[in-house]
């Protein structure tokens, strides 16, 4: 048996009174966040040279600040440790090359604060859930959460709409035995429809839903610049932009779950190429097509879904030649973007991402061999 994780997601629905202790908190978060980002950066300047004594330097705890400013002591204070342990970790990634210098938050960063449960101080109760200095919160609990699922933290953010959310995350025992692999399955990264299969060239035919609310979200963003800022005007135009950007997010967000599900259900390995998406929409000025796929999020939740069956997603190097190469006798060629259809010289004639996809599964199952 072995531990593991998975959150669940409510809807959130406080009183007056409960909004304002939010927004207190998330002020304070990001207030002590900054405080020890800046002291940090003090330290980094005197140690620049010497990363490794950089390294040694411990951060200031929030319980520092609490003497000088004393509204820190109004808030969960669960809340503003995490704020270190997420500094921490940013610093962390920062020193292993997998991140950027840690940056200061504003108001118009995420809204959003960690709590743990300690000593019963969180607990689901009757359509409502106890949180520390906020007691009993009205929660929209559309799925329960199994009773030997143990709560472990909460995380409430406030979206640009001005919607709360909770997100619970639970820690379970389970005995994932690894699957026999049987059926195996090559996705090729699709811009228009999200992916190939190798098995038919089966496209996800995703329906695009920003582009399909581009012109909409245009006329709104429109109106919006033609209103004073910070007027009350100005606001509600807002929460009709931050509403239309939401429902599309939610929408992809739907879509991929489903999509997700469905391969990991079907499938007993799946085999992805390991793309940098971020360079590749940089580079070949997709930003929109990219952003609108999905294709990260995708991966992520296929990852875990076939995780938990004890299933496995592999992903082969991003510089193999899935597209040149001809899937059925392996010669090579170079295809510009445009060029649609796979022709080789042997005679075999595929769609350029169907080709690819195949490409993909086999060198997979290499691979999958060797392990």
């Amino acid at each position: 048996m072995t531990k593991q994780n998975k959150a669940f997601k409510f809807r959130l629905l406080p009183n007056e009174m409960q909004e304002v202790l939010l927004a207190k908190t998330f002020g304070c978060v990001r207030f002590v966040y900054n405080k020890m980002l800046a002291e940090r950066k003090n330290t980094y300047k005197k140690f620049e040279d010497d990363k490794e004594k950089l390294k040694d330097q411990k951060l200031p705890t929030p319980a520092k600040y609490k003497d000088e400013f004393p509204f820190l002591k109004e808030v969960d204070s669960l809340a503003l440790a995490n704020a270190q342990i997420n500094l921490q970790n940013a610093y962390k990634n920062f020193f292993e090359g997998n991140a950027e210098f840690p940056k200061f938050k504003n108001r118009k960063s995420k809204q959003s604060y960690t709590t743990n449960r300690v000593n019963g101080n969180i607990e689901l109760q009757n359509g409502h859930i106890k949180l520390p200095k906020l007691k009993l919160v009205k929660i929209k609990q559309h799925r329960e959460i199994p009773s030997d699922y143990k709560l472990k933290s909460c995380t409430i953010t406030k979206t640009k709409s001005g919607k709360y959310y909770i997100s619970i995350l639970t820690e379970y025992e389970k005995e994932i035995k690894a699957v026999s692999i049987q059926k195996v399955v090559g996705l090729d990264f699709a811009m228009d429809g999200l992916y190939v299969e190798s098995e038919q060239g089966k496209k996800a035919n995703y329906p695009r839903f920003y582009r399909q609310a581009l012109d909409k979200l245009a006329k709104e963003q429109s109106i919006l610049s033609r209103k004073k800022k910070g007027s009350a005007r100005w606001e509600k135009q807002r929460l009709k932009v931050a509403e239309l950007q939401e429902k599309t997010a939610n929408q992809r967000k739907n879509f991929l779950h489903h999509k997700s599900k469905e391969v990991a259900s079907t499938y007993d390995a799946v085999i992805i190429e390991d793309l940098d998406m971020k360079g590749m929409s940089k580079a070949l000025h997709f930003g929109k097509s990219v952003h609108d796929n999905g294709w990260g999020m995708f991966t992520l939740f296929l990852g875990y879904k076939l995780k938990e069956q004890g299933k496995q997603l592999i992903k082969i190097d991003k510089w193999f030649p899935s597209t040149k190469k001809c899937s059925w006798c392996g010669a090579e060629k170079k295809l510009s973007l445009s060029e649609r259809t796979y022709q080789c010289s042997c005679g075999f004639v595929a769609d350029r991402d169907y080709n690819s996809a195949i490409n993909i599964k086999n060198e997979g199952i290499r691979l999958l061999a060797l392990a």
